[in-house]
């Protein structure tokens, strides 16, 4: 199989009598520096993002450490956001420069979308996904063959774009309206109207039971769930209740050819080992490796790791 291009860490140890081995973990993935985004310098409880052509600050309870950089770096931002820290708490950005829209145009692995400034602190891109993403396009350039992807809580769609891009039919389901108007805002900037991608506004339980039923198949399923979310219809989605079910779903929806099964979770109490256990007794008995850990952004100042989520993907062999 090969190996992500991003860096990665991956520290093991040897089973001990009548233990199950543990398969690849933690395994690091990480984002580092680029042009069109880059973690600045974190610290004191905040982070510091360069999107585009903005520089950004945004709450971060991960970076415990001090900032390296000086004040007068802090002062560039010409966007932060204030109010509740914790990460879906409402708030408000602050314009210290002068006032901005609330879109710009920024680009990520060749695809063009826009960021956003929400009032949940989001800008409309998760950037530490770049490392499942850079993977996922690998794998379907080595497929040779066509893929079908399924992007599930798939938020404003860069993940389905850049899957698009590579050669992949996607579908791409998210509970919220807006979100899937973001999508095709998103689809439309990147002028790529024409790439097969079927926009879904669903709940997502909902959906990939009716794909059960229907006995339709995916070679790469992406999940990317919160911790508490509803559907059009007013569907509960609690994470701890109903993992377990939504991975044994994905995996009955998996095709015979399959390639990965990606899941990552944001702001949870929880060990990448217990996510790493969940995935491996959903997979047990299917043909392949799992690996889990976290999702890190390597900053530009003073080279530190800020962990950002956990993961666990299933790789077919």
């Amino acid at each position: 199989m090969k190996q992500p291009s991003q860096p990665a860490t991956s520290i093991q140890r040897a089973p001990r009598s009548g233990e199950r081995p543990a398969q690849n973990v933690p395994l690091i993935l990480e984002t580092e520096p680029s042009e069109d985004y880059r973690l600045v310098d974190s610290g004191n409880g905040e982070k510091l993002e360069q999107y585009g052509p903005y520089r950004i600050i945004r709450p971060e309870a991960q970076a415990l450490w001090p900032r390296s950089l000086t004040a007068g770096e802090w002062e560039t931002a010409d966007a932060v956001f204030t109010g509740d820290t914790e990460e879906d708490g409402m708030g408000r950005w602050k314009f210290p420069k002068e006032p901005l829209g609330e879109t710009w145009p920024m680009r990520l692995m060749d695809v063009d979308f826009h960021g956003r400034f929400t009032a949940f602190r989001h800008v409309g891109v998760f950037p530490e996904q770049l490392a499942h993403w850079r993977w996922m396009r690998e794998q379907i350039a080595l497929s040779k063959r066509p893929l079908k992807v399924l992007n599930l809580f798939g938020y404003t769609g860069v993940a389905s774009l850049i899957a698009a891009a590579a050669g992949a039919q996607v579908t791409h389901v998210d509970a919220s309206k807006k979100a899937i108007g973001w999508a095709r805002e998103n689809q439309a900037l990147a002028q790529m109207e024409d790439r097969p991608i079927r926009w879904i506004c669903d709940d997502a339980m909902k959906f990939i039971a009716r794909e059960e039923r229907r006995e339709n198949g995916y070679d790469i399923i992406l999940a990317d769930p919160p911790k508490f979310g509803r559907g059009p219809g007013g569907e509960v989605w609690q994470l701890f209740e109903q993992l377990p079910a939504m991975l044994d779903i994905c995996r009955s929806i998996l095709s015979d050819r399959p390639i990965a099964l990606v899941l990552t979770a944001y702001s949870i109490r929880a060990s990448f080992y217990s996510m790493h256990e969940l995935m491996r007794e959903t997979m047990r008995g299917a043909c392949g490796t799992v690996e889990s850990g976290e999702l890190i952004l390597r900053e530009q100042s003073a080279g530190r790791a800020l962990s950002t989520s956990l993961f666990s993907r299933w790789v077919a062999s």
